[in-house]
């Protein structure tokens, strides 16, 4: 990416590999999987955990790959990585607000994005060291969440949620991805009823801006 002007596409490709991450490290940090079935690696110079589970893996890489052709038609406000207990009840949200990405049309996918400041000068549209230092402070607060959470109970599963903006058309094929929900009366960028909201940090380098937050329900037993 350094020797090349980063496009929406490249934009897109840097926060799913985050997403990717962050899930990982989500399930390891919230036990929804024996630890030892997690490897320890290292992305954004921080310490991280992978599954090496493949049936995992397979699933958690088809679901970004769902997320990413979302993203690209510009219709997503947020995508939560959302706990359940065994009664399929929320326990917990993990939202990455991308309601502030920006909107680029189908044919400009792969057309070098431009920035300039007030000034008019041109400026980097997503610095990597930057971006990195973000990415990192993001998964630094993810990697400690268990300290601010409540335990799970036991026999929690989790799925991969997309909300989509107003005026977002849902996605429609076959075999179908996502399976819709009624929309919520309440705004994605606010907190759930019966939740608690916890902020974990706002990345904002060039065009790469998004928050990331947790909403953890009250009535945990």
């Amino acid at each position: 990416m350094a020797d090349q002007a980063p496009t929406f596409r490249t934009l897109i490709a840097e926060f799913t590999e985050f997403l990717t991450v962050a899930i990982h490290t989500i399930l390891y940090e919230r036990s929804l999987y024996p630890r030892t079935s997690f490897l320890t690696a290292r992305r954004y110079n921080h310490p991280v955990r992978q599954s090496r589970h493949p049936k995992v893996c397979e699933w958690i890489n088809d679901a970004i790959t769902a997320v990413e052709n979302e993203l690209l038609k510009g219709v997503v406000a947020s995508v939560a990585v959302v706990i359940f207990n065994k009664d399929n009840k929320a326990m917990e949200r993990f939202v990455f607000d991308a309601s502030r990405f920006p909107i680029v049309p189908t044919a400009d996918l792969d057309t070098p994005l431009e920035r300039r400041d007030s000034d008019g000068e041109e400026v980097d549209v997503l610095p990597q060291i930057d971006m990195e230092e973000q990415f990192r402070a993001t998964m630094s607060k993810l990697t400690n969440c268990q300290s601010a959470l409540k335990p799970l109970p036991q026999g929690c599963t989790f799925t991969v949620a997309v909300e989509l903006k107003p005026d977002g058309d849902a996605p429609v094929s076959h075999p179908q991805p996502w399976v819709p929900a009624q929309p919520s009366e309440h705004d994605a960028r606010k907190a759930v009823p019966n939740f608690t909201t916890i902020p974990v940090h706002k990345v904002q380098a060039g065009d790469m801006i998004f928050e990331t937050w947790i909403e953890e329900g009250q009535d945990k037993p």
